[in-house]
């Protein structure tokens, strides 16, 4: 957990908010573990005897564990429902009639074919805020097509802007469009959470991972508004200069230069002030127009030194932004990273202690932070119930029902 005044309000925000999530992989999971880690008590809703096929995403796997599986369910718990079962849909509603927020990513179609759809829904539960996730959103020629991640990055523009001049176009090493619109996902329940608190009135979000990305063009998407065109450049930006990666004598360093000042500062710190008389260099527009003969220019001087020297010479003493390029590895253990308690450890009820990537938000007057595991598959059937108010019978006849699935599951 995050830690400050240790007079302050521990609460979390989300204390009191519960949520059934129906999604599946990153886009709904990863919102969901954003609401977990405030607070929200989140129900990971799975298909019986195979759950979330994030859960075999791998390898590798860690004792038929997927730690690709933990880093999207951290702080939730896990209830199998046959949702083609009559009584465990109705074991469903009466979860709902008691949920603030639900989740499900179906491609359009398939939410009301399970009726789990908004309509049947809201009429147990009329102020119950429903998100419903889709690649191009439940309206429009492309509303029922299925879509991920890389298809979402190639048709956004992402990839077009992605990779090396002149070679085939390149993904983000990571599913970009996922966790773009995961993020909008849980800053749009908790906008409709506030608004409720006004009004009283649930709500139903339609959000479909492609119009999720476009904000996020930002620059791309102004050159395109004043009629300029994108292009792929590699690590180059195509307004500023130098921004970039460079070799050093045993690796890289990013070099992020944004006005003149800095520019000064970094010739000084590599000794090489001449290129601030240099007249293809002088301004940003400039070096800019002439971006490879600056790349040449400042490359010969930092492959003579390592980066880590660099990172001394630029960062630490110029004060100049710069930094390593750092494997995952080394991205997850460092000294600021170490320092700030962003990687932790929970317990896991099969394999004992297992880390934990911390979410970011550090409040002074309340708590956050991962108080569950990641669940293992139907490891809260009953106790999912057992809160709702149920018997042990009571839990016992679902059972024998085939509301958690068939033994053979």
């Amino acid at each position: 957990m995050n830690e400050s005044d240790p007079n302050r309000n521990t609460d979390k925000i989300l204390d009191g908010v519960t949520v059934l999530d129906l999604s599946t992989f990153v886009t709904g999971g990863f919102c969901s573990a954003m609401l977990a880690n405030q607070g929200a008590d989140v129900v990971k809703i799975e298909q019986p005897g195979y759950g979330d096929a994030v859960r075999h995403s791998g390898p590798p796997f860690m004792n038929g564990e997927s730690p690709y599986y933990w880093t999207l369910n951290y702080g939730k718990k896990s209830l199998e429902l046959d949702l083609k079962n009559p009584d465990a849909r109705e074991a469903l509603y009466e979860l709902v009639e008691e949920t603030d927020v639900f989740i499900q990513n179906f491609r359009p179609g398939t939410a009301d074919r399970l009726d789990v759809d908004h309509e049947t829904l809201s009429a147990y539960n009329d102020d119950l805020i429903y998100l419903a996730i889709s690649a191009f959103g439940q309206t429009g020629p492309w509303a029922k097509r299925s879509g991920y991640d890389l298809l979402i990055q190639g048709m956004s523009g992402i990839m077009s802007v992605t990779g090396e001049e002149g070679r085939q176009p390149v993904k983000v090493g990571l599913p970009m469009t996922d966790l773009i619109t995961a993020m909008w996902a849980a800053f749009g329940v908790l906008t409709a959470l506030y608004r409720r608190e006004r009004t009283g009135e649930g709500e139903y979000i339609d959000l479909g991972m492609l119009e999720a990305t476009l904000p996020w063009l930002t620059k791309q998407a102004g050159m395109v508004f004043a009629d300029e065109e994108t292009k792929r450049m590699g690590t180059k930006d195509p307004v500023l200069a130098p921004y970039q990666t460079f070799e050093t004598k045993d690796g890289h360093i990013n070099i992020c230069i944004l006005n003149e000042k800095l520019w000064g500062e970094l010739c000084t710190a590599i000794d090489r002030e001449d290129l601030t008389t240099d007249p293809r260099f002088e301004r940003n527009a400039d070096r800019v127009e002439h971006l490879d003969e600056l790349e040449a220019e400042i490359e010969s001087t930092l492959t003579q030194r390592s980066t880590e020297t660099w990172i001394s010479v630029i960062a630490e003493d110029a004060g100049v932004p710069a930094g390593p390029v750092y494997t995952v590895a080394e991205a997850l253990s460092n000294p600021q990273i170490d320092a700030r308690g962003a990687i932790s450890e929970i317990d896991h009820p099969e394999l004992g202690s297992i880390p934990v990537i911390e979410h970011p938000l550090r409040f002074k007057n309340a708590d956050s932070g991962f108080e569950l595991a990641p669940p293992l598959l139907g490891e809260h059937n009953r106790d999912v119930f057992r809160e709702h108010g149920y018997t042990e019978s009571a839990i016992d006849e679902l059972e024998r029902r085939g509301v958690f699935g068939d033994d053979d599951d």
